[in-house]
């Protein structure tokens, strides 16, 4: 399967428009030359999930999400290379698009990202006005690539 997301981060405030919220909590089993291994537990469920490198632009790549029992995933968070993931996802619709708003908590603490799932890449959306600059493709703000270079540490 292909996803097709864009990066964005966030200059306004988002929050009256949240509709759902839930915790988060990944790290990755496997980050090699843009593939990932990533076990998440995202509110009451858990997943494992297999993503291929990005395109050229940065907006798509193969992603392969499986559900599995919330104790396997404790125990493989356990075997996952250093450093993790902690974030707030906030869900605000905004003109029939849902937008994934997430906080980032611990190491990543004061960094906010707005993703959009897109049907192509030249798909056309509306920007809310909390929208900031975008940052798809920018490895910085790859998950994977920030439970190794925290934003908080980078330059």
């Amino acid at each position: 399967m292909i996803e097709i997301e864009r990066k964005f981060l966030v200059k306004g405030d988002f929050l009256p428009f949240v509709t759902k919220r839930e915790k988060i909590v990944q790290a990755y089993l496997c980050i090699a030359s843009g593939k990932t291994v990533r076990v998440r537990i995202k509110g009451e469920k858990a997943y494992i999930t297999v993503k291929g490198p990005s395109n050229k632009h940065g907006f798509a790549r193969c992603e392969f999400e499986y559900e599995i029992p919330v104790a396997d995933a404790e125990e493989m968070l356990k075997l996952c290379e250093p450093g993790f993931i902690e974030k707030t996802r906030h869900y605000v619709v905004y003109k029939n698009h849902t937008f994934e708003v997430d906080i980032f908590h611990g190491a990543n603490e004061g960094l906010i990202l707005a993703e959009l799932e897109l049907e192509h890449e030249s798909q056309e959306f509306p920007k809310p006005d909390w929208l900031g600059k975008e940052v798809t493709g920018d490895i910085r703000y790859y998950n994977a690539y920030m439970t190794q270079h925290p934003f908080t540490s980078q330059p």
